[in-house]
């Protein structure tokens, strides 16, 4: 019996460990191709995983990169993390992922899901923008110089 409130991703996946590798393989491959699709429980479980690796990204210092190694398994993957996809979402407070429902499985009819990196090229579907209001709540995190960012931003409208 699972213990209330905890996880799981099907019956086969009740291990932790096979569990942690499986979610740090696909977190790496979502990094590095930025779209994957995959089942719609394990979809659902590595979204969350993702965005805290995009977090991670968005600290811009060695510590913020050593807990992303920790998870992220190619330094390629880790780079890419910090020098394209974190700096898309510097002004996004949260939600970098999105999970979109593909149908089922031939096979076995399993739930199929795609998921993907919001804000890029091609993707399915456009995210919506982020709000000033929503922007301005989600300033109360320290160290990544956000309000200058804002003010660039505001820089760039205004001249426009």
């Amino acid at each position: 019996m699972p213990v209330q409130g905890a996880r799981q991703i099907g019956r086969k996946l009740k291990g932790g460990s096979h569990r942690a590798a499986m979610l740090r393989n696909m977190v790496t491959s979502l990094i590095k191709h930025e779209r994957i699709k995959t089942t719609l429980p394990r979809a659902k479980e590595l979204s969350r995983v993702a965005d805290k690796m995009v977090t991670f990204g968005k600290m811009q210092n060695q510590h913020g990169e050593i807990q992303a190694g920790k998870v992220v398994r190619e330094k390629a993957a880790i780079r890419k993390l910090f020098g394209e996809i974190a700096p898309r979402y510097q002004l996004r407070p949260g939600g970098y992922t999105r999970v979109l429902k593909i149908g089922n499985r031939r096979g076995d009819g399993a739930p199929m899901a795609v998921i993907e990196f919001v804000d890029r090229e091609g993707e399915v579907r456009p995210a919506k923008p982020v709000s000033r209001e929503i922007y301005v709540k989600a300033t109360t995190y320290k160290g990544n110089g956000l309000k200058s960012l804002l003010a660039e931003q505001e820089g760039k409208e205004e001249q426009a």
